[in-house]
């Protein structure tokens, strides 16, 4: 990585994925994890290095092709804003806001697909469930809607289904969730 790209980056938001030399389906499976964290976190821009695809059967890049297909299919889910090739190696990454994530429209196989991690509100901590109802009321707010508790609540449900798939799967879960609301809300504001 040159001096510029570490100073643009640096570390925290650069993911080099010639370091493992993972398989297309691994790679697209790690970059997407990798992503949907960042933006849960709230960075504005990261790399991925993909590498060119010299070590590759005819030279033509089998992760870099399966990224940037993956790339495009986040583009349209919300969670990245663009993406334009940094060089022949790697992409630099605008993330979008969770506000886009959350209002990204469900695409036709998504609706039937059954949903990876069935999300709860019980169990969350009172000041958590709080900033979830103030996320929800400023969404429905932007959109008009004048909101019952029902209404409310569903749009509750809808961002945390949203949300919690992205945020990393450690012992301080609730705590990202909290900073990802934050961020959420700072989004509306």
């Amino acid at each position: 990585m040159s001096a510029f790209d570490e100073l643009r980056f640096g570390p925290q938001r650069t993911l080099n994925l010639r370091e493992h030399l993972p398989s297309a389906a691994m790679a697209v499976r790690r970059t997407d994890k990798w992503l949907r964290e960042h933006q849960v976190r709230g960075s504005k821009e990261v790399l991925v290095i993909t590498g060119r695809g010299n070590q590759s059967i005819g030279g033509v890049g089998v992760v870099r092709g399966a990224v940037e297909k993956l790339l495009f299919s986040l583009r349209r889910r919300g969670v990245i804003a663009s993406h334009q090739e940094h060089n022949p190696g790697a992409f630099a990454v605008q993330l979008a806001p969770l506000r886009a994530l959350v209002e990204a429209p469900a695409r036709n196989r998504d609706r039937h697909a059954p949903s990876a991690r069935r999300v709860e509100i019980h169990g969350l901590s009172d000041e958590t469930v709080d900033l979830l109802r103030q996320l929800a009321e400023r969404s429905l707010h932007t959109l008009g809607v004048s909101a019952d508790e029902a209404t409310v609540s569903d749009e509750m449900h809808r961002h945390l289904s949203a949300i919690a798939p992205a945020l990393p799967s450690s012992g301080r879960t609730e705590e990202h969730l909290r900073v990802a609301l934050r961020a959420a809300i700072r989004d509306y504001d």
